[in-house]
C-alpha cells in the first residue's frame, strides 16, 4: 500500500469519507492497493454456521477510518463493529449503555465520573485493554496541538481524564453536563501499543484497525470491499451473529441494487435505496424500511460575496422554494420541508420563527426592499443523485423571482476542495447529516456553526456581528445545566439560525435500508449513513 497524500491540517476533506448521509465527500487520500481478486473473498452461500453476510453500502470505504478523526459513512459504521467506547449508544435511540466500561455514571450530573474497564476485556491483538489506553485516546482527543473532529464533541466540557487504577479511569468535566454521557460513544478506545508508534496515525487514516469489539477487521481494499471477522474473544454486551461479513462499496446506485435484486442476490442488505427501486425490491420480497432524520438538502452562502451578505437575499431565495413540489418530484414524498434547523422528529425540536414556506411575493419585496436588482446566481451543487433531482425546482423558483440561474453540479470532492481552497463561490447545495454523530442538538448545532467552525470558515461569517452573538448564546447553551431551560435557550438560538440562513436545510429526507428478511433479523434502519448490525443474526 502506498503512501496516503493528506491535505492541510485544517481541511475537512482529511476527516471526510463521507459527508452525512448522501454527498460522498470523498477524502484526498490516495490509498493504494492491489485490491482484492473478488469482492467476495471471504466466501459465502449458505445461512448461518460459516456463511458470510453480503453488505452493500452506497458510500466510500477510502475515506479516514481513524476514529478520532472520521466523518466517513462506510468508516464510522464499521468502526462501530471493530472499536468500543467506554460506553456505546443504540444505533436508533441512542441511549447510552455500558460497552467497555461496566456501568453508566452513577450520577450524569456529577462534575467527575468513575469508570471500571470490563474485566477480561481484550484487543484483538490479544493484549488487554487497560486504563493506559484510555487515557491515550482522550489525551490525544484534548491535545490543543492536535486537531481531530472528535475534539469538538469533547474539549468544551471535558477538561480531562485520569488513570486511578491498572483498568480504572475518572473523567473530570469543566462543568455538569449530562449529554456527556452519549458522547462517550464519539470517543472510540484504541490500544496504546499499536497506535502510539511513528506514523500509526496514519495507518489508521488508511485503514488500520485494532479494536476490542466483537469484530476484526480481516482485510481492506479501497474503493472495493472491507471484510470483518468474529472476534473469539470478545467479551462485551452485543457479540457478533456472523462468522464473517464482507461490505462492498458501491457509490453508483444501480450496480448496488442488482447485488440484492432477485433469486440471485448476491447481498443480504444494502443502505442508500433510491426511493425510484423501493417498489421493486419489495415486490422481490426484500423489506425497505426508512429512517427518518437530520439527512438534508442545504444552502451555503458566501456571505463575503455580494449581495449574499445581507440578510434579506439570503432569505429571499429560501422563500423561492417551492419545498412541496421538490419533496413530490425529487424526492418521491419520502421528505419534509425544514422548519427549524433541527429535523421534527427531534426531542429539541420546535418550529423556527422564521419558516420558509414558499411565497414569491414576499421574496420579490426582500430583494427589492434589498435593492437588488438583477441578479445572477452560480449554484454550485454536489453530484449525488437525489440533490441533483432536487436542483431543477431550486432553479424553477429562483428563476420565477427573476434570478439568472446557472446550476452547475461537480464531483463531491471537487466542490468542497475549492471551499477547502478559499475559491470564490456565491451559493453551493449539498448533503449533510449530523446525526451520524447522536441526536444532542447542542452537538448537532455545534458541528455546524462556532467562530472556528469550517462551515462558517466556508461562509466568511464567523465575524459578524449577529454570528459573535450566536456563538456566545450557544456557549452559555452548553453550559446550562437544567435540562428545559437548556432546550429552550437551543431552541431561541436556532432561531437566530434560521433567520440568517447562512447554512441552512432546505429539506430533510429519509434514508433507505432494503435486506432479505428471509435470511437476516434483527435490522432496524437507520436515519442516518450505513448499517448497523450488533443485534442483527441469520433467520
Amino acid at each position: 500500500m502506498c503512501r496516503a497524500v493528506l491535505p492541510g491540517r485544517r481541511s475537512f476533506l482529511k476527516y471526510t469519507g463521507a459527508l452525512g448521509a448522501a454527498a460522498a465527500v470523498t477524502t484526498t487520500l490516495s490509498a493504494c492497493s492491489a485490491g482484492p481478486e473478488s469482492t467476495n473473498e471471504t466466501g459465502g452461500g449458505g445461512q448461518g454456521g460459516d456463511a458470510t453476510l453480503t453488505a452493500v453500502i452506497g458510500y466510500g470505504n477510502d475515506g479516514s477510518w481513524d476514529p478520532t478523526q472520521t466523518a466517513s459513512a462506510f468508516a464510522m459504521a464499521g468502526n462501530e463493529h471493530i472499536y468500543e467506547g467506554l460506553l456505546g449508544t443504540d444505533p436508533i435511540s441512542r441511549e447510552p449503555y455500558a460497552a467497555l466500561a461496566t456501568e453508566l455514571p452513577n450520577d450524569p450530573k456529577a462534575t467527575t465520573w468513575k469508570f471500571t474497564l470490563r474485566p477480561g476485556a481484550k484487543w484483538h491483538d490479544g493484549k488487554p485493554v487497560t486504563a493506559d489506553d484510555v487515557v491515550f485516546v482522550f489525551e490525544r482527543i484534548l491535545d490543543p496541538k492536535t486537531q481531530t473532529l472528535a475534539k469538538g464533541f469533547f474539549a468544551g466540557w471535558l477538561k480531562e481524564v485520569r488513570k486511578t487504577g491498572a483498568t480504572s479511569v475518572e473523567l473530570i468535566l469543566r462543568f455538569p453536563f449530562p449529554d456527556g454521557v452519549a458522547r462517550l460513544s464519539l470517543a472510540k478506545i484504541m490500544p496504546k501499543h499499536v497506535f502510539s508508534k511513528p506514523g500509526a496515525w496514519d495507518d489508521a487514516t488508511k485503514g488500520k484497525a485494532v479494536g476490542s469489539g466483537p469484530y476484526t477487521m480481516a482485510s481492506h481494499h479501497p474503493k472495493s470491499n472491507t471484510t470483518f471477522e468474529a472476534f473469539g474473544d470478545y467479551n462485551g454486551p452485543r457479540k457478533a451473529a456472523f462468522k464473517k461479513m464482507n461490505w462492498l462499496t458501491i457509490v453508483d446506485a444501480a450496480p448496488r441494487v442488482a447485488k440484492i435484486s432477485g433469486g440471485s442476490a448476491e447481498a443480504e442488505i444494502a443502505d442508500n435505496i433510491p426511493y425510484a427501486n423501493i417498489g421493486q425490491l419489495k415486490k422481490s420480497g426484500m423489506t425497505v424500511e426508512g429512517g427518518a432524520g437530520m439527512n438534508n438538502l442545504f444552502l451555503l452562502f458566501n456571505t463575503a460575496h455580494k449581495p449574499f451578505d445581507d440578510v434579506r437575499v439570503r432569505q429571499a431565495l429560501h422563500y423561492a422554494i417551492d419545498r412541496d413540489k421538490m419533496i413530490r418530484a425529487a424526492l418521491k414524498g419520502h421528505g419534509r420541508a425544514a422548519t427549524s434547523f433541527l429535523n421534527e422528529s427531534n426531542p429539541t425540536y420546535r418550529p423556527a420563527r422564521t419558516v420558509y414556506a414558499y411565497d414569491l411575493e414576499k421574496a420579490k419585496k426582500l430583494l427589492d426592499d434589498a435593492g437588488v436588482g438583477k441578479l445572477s446566481v452560480n449554484l454550485m451543487a454536489v453530484n449525488v443523485s437525489w440533490i441533483v433531482d432536487c436542483l431543477p425546482t431550486i432553479q424553477d423558483g429562483w428563476e420565477k423571482l427573476g434570478v439568472d440561474v446557472t446550476l452547475d453540479p461537480q464531483e463531491t470532492t471537487a466542490v468542497f476542495t475549492k471551499l477547502d481552497q478559499k475559491k470564490d463561490f456565491q451559493v453551493v447545495a449539498a448533503a449533510s447529516n449530523p446525526n451520524q454523530f447522536g441526536l444532542d442538538a447542542d452537538l448537532i448545532m455545534h458541528y455546524n456553526y462556532g467562530p472556528e467552525n469550517i462551515w462558517m470558515g466556508y461562509a466568511r461569517w464567523a465575524d459578524n456581528a449577529v454570528a459573535k452573538k450566536l456563538f456566545r448564546d450557544m456557549d452559555q447553551a452548553t453550559r446550562e445545566p437544567e435540562a428545559s431551560k437548556k432546550r429552550a435557550m437551543i431552541q431561541d438560538y436556532i432561531d437566530t439560525v434560521a433567520q440568517q440562513a447562512v447554512l441552512y436545510p432546505v429539506v430533510h429526507n429519509e434514508l433507505m435500508t432494503a435486506w432479505d428478511p428471509k435470511r437476516i433479523t434483527g435490522v432496524k434502519a437507520q436515519p442516518y449513513p450505513g448499517i448497523n448490525l450488533l443485534q442483527a443474526k441469520w433467520v
